[in-house]
C-alpha cells in the first residue's frame, strides 16, 4: 500500500513537475498536464488564436470553456513561448453572454458572484482581446455598460470572427 501511495505521488510530482517550476501568468486558472517529449515549439512561434464560446456556466460556477484560454497562455509560456508571442480573442455569444457580466450585475440577476469575472480581468491583462456578441447581448438583456470592463460589444460573433480571421487570427475548433 505504502508503495503504490508512493508511486502515486511521484507520479503526481513529475506529472506537475513543471507548472510548479514556472509561475502561471494566469494565477488560480488554465490548469495543465506537463507533456514530456512534446514536438517541439519553435523559439520564435507566436500564437493569434480566437476562441468561441456560446454555453453559459452555471450559475456561479467558473465557464471551462473561457479557462481554456488561460490554459492556452500558462502551458505555452510555460513551454517556452514569449507572451508578447500569445495573442488570443475570446468571443462569446449565446447563453454564455451573461458569464460576461461584471459582478454586481451578475449577481443582480442570479444571487451568485460571477465566479468568470477574475478571470476574463486577467485574460484581458494578458494580451487578450473579449468580444461579447451583441445580438446575443440584446437577448439576453445584457447592456455594455453592465459588462466586465475591458470587454468589447461587437455587432454580432459573426462579425468579430470575419474581423478576427482578416487579422489574421486562427479559430481554435474546442
Amino acid at each position: 500500500m505504502k508503495s503504490t501511495l508512493l508511486g502515486l505521488s511521484l507520479t503526481l510530482l513529475t506529472t506537475f513537475s513543471h507548472a510548479e517550476q514556472t509561475k502561471p501568468a494566469i494565477e488560480g486558472f488554465g490548469f495543465y498536464y506537463d507533456v514530456p517529449n512534446h514536438a517541439p515549439i519553435a523559439e520564435q512561434a507566436t500564437f493569434k488564436v480566437v476562441f468561441d464560446v456560446a454555453d453559459a456556466a452555471q450559475k456561479g460556477k467558473q465557464n471551462n470553456s473561457i479557462n481554456s484560454l488561460a490554459r492556452f497562455i500558462n502551458m505555452h509560456i510555460a513551454h517556452g513561448v514569449k507572451p508578447e508571442n500569445i495573442q488570443l480573442a475570446l468571443v462569446v455569444h449565446g447563453g454564455a453572454s451573461v458569464d460576461l457580466l461584471e459582478n454586481s450585475f451578475y449577481k443582480q440577476r442570479f444571487n451568485s458572484d460571477n465566479k468568470n469575472q477574475q478571470l476574463i480581468s486577467q485574460l484581458l491583462a494578458h494580451n487578450t482581446v473579449v468580444y461579447v456578441c451583441g445580438q446575443s447581448a440584446t437577448h439576453m438583456k445584457v447592456k455594455q455598460e453592465q459588462l466586465i470592463p475591458g470587454v468589447q460589444m461587437a455587432l454580432s460573433a459573426m462579425t468579430a470572427h470575419a474581423l478576427l480571421q482578416q487579422q489574421g487570427y486562427t479559430l481554435n475548433p474546442f
